[in-house]
């Protein structure tokens, strides 16, 4: 697998996490990586193989340095190390009220959003295929 379609998803519903492998690697022939350890994410992205992030807001189980973290300070983590804010970041939440897109992106400095449950799938994987082309 090129490393250029490495997906690291930061998700810790195991049916999303599921969903997400299923489409990212069928459809896109993505090397996916599902994790909920910030540990792990940042060891991946900073390997320099990572081509798009798919993060969860809400991380019922996450940690970072003892204290409890969600995909928000997570991305906000990612974007201000020089070593890994190039690496775009799509947001998967179910908060999708009117607002929260444009919240969550301000708040947390992600490349795009999508809501959960990821109803259509041809929409997820185009904006997947949009994001990792950018950054390839």
């Amino acid at each position: 697998m090129s490393p250029t379609r490495r997906v690291v998803v930061v998700e810790d519903d195991p049916h999303n996490a599921v969903l997400f492998r299923k489409l990212l690697e069928k459809r896109l022939g993505c090397d996916v990586t599902v994790t909920e350890s910030p540990e792990e994410l940042f060891e991946a992205a900073r390997s320099g193989e990572v081509r798009l992030v798919v993060m969860d807001v809400s991380l019922a189980h996450s940690t970072w340095q003892g204290q409890p973290v969600n995909g928000v300070a997570l991305c906000r983590m990612l974007k201000s190390d020089p070593a890994t804010a190039a690496i775009p970041v799509l947001l998967a939440t179910a908060h999708a009220m009117r607002g929260d897109a444009e919240r969550l992106l301000q708040e947390s400095g992600a490349d795009d959003y999508i809501s959960k449950p990821i109803v259509d799938h041809s929409q997820f994987v185009e904006q997947v295929r949009a994001l990792v082309q950018e950054a390839a």
